[in-house]
């Protein structure tokens, strides 16, 4: 397949990228490269893929928000499938930068869904996210809850493009796959997150921060187990046939979670950074923050069902395995 992959540099978008020309399709992939963090990570990224791909991918600098540039970027460019990955992530950040979301997570979606329907493509899969659940206290989280009560404004722009694609495939009956991530971690991921923050800190000896006194659950999934799973949806559309999908849509429009279905205190994952780590965590406890909630948990019911969907890697293998990364990326012994 010839396939364009938004925010190709990211974490999750250069996984991708880097497994489906593996495989043998052939990949452009985009991204602004903007600076939420150290920009030298995300061309290591990059670099990385296109040591291993070759002249399977091409990469296009560009703001998939700015649709003028957008469609300059893809001029002359032919694909058949969309694996939209790039949004302006972080819970927390959307509290200090608002509009960034709504540039890349609002107009960025549209943007797509216009290249899509102008392109007549085969099919759009897209990010969505765990935290448009908010709340939720029944658990594990279903994609037939509602989630009409976001704890964040990033939890609400995943729930609008989520919304935006369900007119879209009413109106141009367009086939596309939501994918509610649970908390991607592994190699490679975000300074951002959690793995980061504190492998970072216990190494160098600095307290890390505890939030909700350690009362914190969350269904961690290794991006192994993510990527397998974004490719078995990009290779099934799903059908217009007036059926009722996953997410309760009768057009060609699935939603589905992706995660562990495994839900993990975040003290015993403490624990295992620790002990990969090789020395012990100075452990600050803190209140919750603002747009946290206090667990998440997938059920995976459905994407297991309609792509043999099913996470390999457990807690106790993938967070040493990042740690492992962490070290050598850094060049610690």
């Amino acid at each position: 397949m010839d396939i364009l992959v938004t925010g190709a540099a990211g974490f999750i978008g250069a996984a991708l990228a880097e497994a489906l020309a593996l495989r043998g399709d052939r990949v452009i992939g985009i991204d602004n490269l903007n600076d939420y963090y150290p920009v030298s990570l995300k061309r290591d990224r990059l670099a990385r893929v296109q040591q291993a791909a070759g002249d399977a991918f091409r990469f296009i600098e560009c703001d998939f928000g700015d649709h003028a540039a957008l469609e300059r970027a893809l001029e002359g460019e032919s694909f058949t499938h969309i694996a939209h990955l790039g949004a302006q992530a972080g819970v927390r950040y959307s509290l200090e930068n608002p509009r960034a979301y709504a540039h890349s997570n609002l107009n960025g979606h549209l943007n797509m869904l216009e290249v899509a329907r102008q392109r007549e493509m085969q099919h759009l899969v897209y990010a969505s996210s765990s935290s448009v659940y908010g709340g939720n206290e029944k658990v594990p989280f279903s994609v037939d809850d509602r989630v009409d009560h976001p704890y964040s404004l990033y939890a609400a722009t995943k729930k609008a493009d989520e919304l935006m694609s369900e007119s879209y495939a009413h109106l141009y009956r367009l086939p596309q796959t939501g994918l509610r991530f649970f908390t991607v971690y592994g190699p490679w991921g975000r300074p951002d997150m959690m793995p980061w923050i504190f492998t970072s800190k216990i190494l160098d000896g600095e307290p890390i921060p505890v939030f909700n006194n350690g009362r914190m659950k969350r269904d961690f999934t290794f991006v192994d187990d993510i990527v397998r799973g974004v490719i078995a949806c990009l290779d099934k559309a799903p059908a217009d046939d007036g059926t009722a999908k996953p997410g309760g849509s009768v057009a060609p429009h699935s939603v589905y979670n992706i995660g562990n279905n495994q839900p993990e205190e975040l003290m015993r994952i403490i624990g295992i950074i620790e002990q990969a780590c090789g020395r012990k965590a100075q452990i600050e406890m803190l209140p919750m923050q603002k747009g946290d909630v206090p667990q998440t948990f997938a059920d995976i019911d459905a994407i297991a069902r309609d792509h043999g969907f099913q996470p390999e890697t457990s807690a106790d293998e993938g967070f040493p395995r990042f740690v492992d990364w962490f070290k050598t990326y850094h060049g610690i012994s």
